[in-house]
């Protein structure tokens, strides 16, 4: 009898749960669904969440006149449980993935993935460039963080990769008060439209060896342009890619850009470069995999118009230093990205927004920690916190635009985690971090 009644506890007790995981469900749903101008569905994601939703938030074009038009902006929502932290992945572009990021695996949190106004989904019908700026998209994830903080709680964090970086700093410029805690990992603060200091940090990053190495296989291709052509057309034929420039000027123009890929990347080192008597094809084969000429294809371009857009009219952008190659290639000026603009677009820079964020970063920004690569390009433009101690930055040695918060020894990633753990007031548990 006692057997029959510890199993009958028992598959009472089985269902109780069932059915307390099903309400729970249900009731998250539920939530979800009553949020103004939201739609909602389960879907299947990263499976290291208990649940998995894809939502579409109704956003004004013009959020100072709705009555303009509106857009379908996409949104993900990865869901472990309504009493740990959210974290918020504020993309740049479009939503790369649906995985969960290095905060949200460190503090086994919550993840809320925002796509940028105006990229892949999250685009109105007819794009007018105007109202593609910083402080609308913050005001989308403004209204998108608000929405969701009606249902979890408890600590938030918000986070952005390079430009979403970028995106994470403007956000919390206009709405600081949205989340607890910014980490933007390796994020451009730049300050004019073409910011010189990029050339700077391509004459000065790294060794005299290694940036020796670099210009010199640039002059080699250079020297070598007319055994190029050839081969470029051939490989631009086989991927099917069309420059809008003509294909001599993007040969120059990828062979320009090199030099800020490799320090950007550290997609291949040194001793892979080819030296300067080698044969075209091996030229052309290092050039193709270390600096991939689709950044200058048409098709491309066009899917990263919105990018280039931000860049030139109000992020700021980096262009092409002609004069340390004026013997081999024949250009009045430095080379900008003017040839991305969409047709039609005012391409017009206003530095206002840029240097209005820069100074508040330096007097009154709190609690945002900032991760950098030392070699990397981008890192030439980093934020300059001045005298500001109420923000933190990193900066791993010998890093690219790769870097992350597991990029760095054991021992600054333990300062980095105490400093989150101190700004959050909640304890972090290091060991998901993967250690060098």
């Amino acid at each position: 009898m006692k057997l029959q009644k510890f199993n009958y506890l028992l598959i009472i007790t089985f269902i109780w749960l069932a059915t307390a995981c099903q309400t729970k469900t249900k009731d998250l749903l539920t939530q979800l669904k009553a949020l103004p101008n939201v739609s909602v569905e389960k879907i299947v994601g990263d499976t290291t969440f208990t649940e998995y939703y894809e939502m579409w938030f109704t956003q004004p074009i013009d959020h100072e006149n709705p009555e303009l038009g509106t857009f379908k902006q996409r949104v993900l929502l990865g869901h472990r449980d309504l009493s740990k932290p959210m974290v918020v992945e504020i993309q740049g572009y479009n939503i790369w993935t649906e995985k969960a990021g290095e905060l949200s695996k460190l503090m086994d949190a919550n993840q809320l993935t925002i796509e940028h106004r105006y990229f892949n989904h999250s685009r109105p019908d007819s794009l007018d460039w105007k109202y593609l700026n910083i402080k609308q998209a913050a005001a989308d994830q403004h209204t998108v963080i608000q929405a969701l903080k009606k249902i979890y709680t408890n600590k938030w964090i918000s986070t952005g990769i390079s430009k979403g970086g970028q995106t994470t700093i403007y956000h919390r410029y206009f709405y600081p008060n949205d989340v607890d805690v910014s980490v933007p990992y390796v994020a451009p603060m730049n300050l004019e439209r073409e910011d010189k200091r990029i050339y700077k940090h391509l004459a000065t990053v790294g060794s005299e060896e290694a940036r020796s190495k670099v210009r010199n296989f640039q002059i080699a291709c250079f020297k070598n342009r007319k055994q190029l052509l050839p081969l470029l057309k051939d490989y631009a034929k086989k991927k099917k890619y069309n420059f809008k420039m003509g294909v001599e000027k993007a040969l120059d123009l990828n062979i320009l850009e090199y030099s800020f890929a490799f320090w950007q990347w550290g997609n291949t080192t040194i001793d892979k470069i080819p030296k300067s008597n080698a044969s075209a094809s091996d030229l052309f084969a290092h050039l193709a995999k270390a600096s991939p000429f689709n950044f200058f294809d048409s098709k491309k371009i066009k899917q990263q118009q919105p990018f280039f857009y931000q860049a030139l009219t109000e992020l700021g952008m980096y262009s092409y230093e002609v004069a340390p190659f004026k013997k081999y290639i024949n250009y009045d000026k430095d080379l900008t990205f003017d040839f991305t603009l969409p047709e039609g677009a005012d391409g017009t820079f206003n530095p206002k927004s840029m240097l209005a964020v820069n100074q508040w970063l330096q007097t009154k920004a709190e609690k945002m920690l900032f991760i950098y690569g030392e070699y990397d390009t981008w890192s030439a433009t980093q934020v300059d916190l001045k005298d500001n101690t109420k923000c933190q930055k990193f900066i791993h040695p010998t890093g690219s635009h790769g870097t992350r918060i597991k990029s760095f020894t054991p021992e600054m990633q333990t300062k980095i985690v105490q400093t989150l753990e101190t700004w959050l007031n909640i304890d972090i548990d290091e060991t998901k971090l993967i250690k060098k």
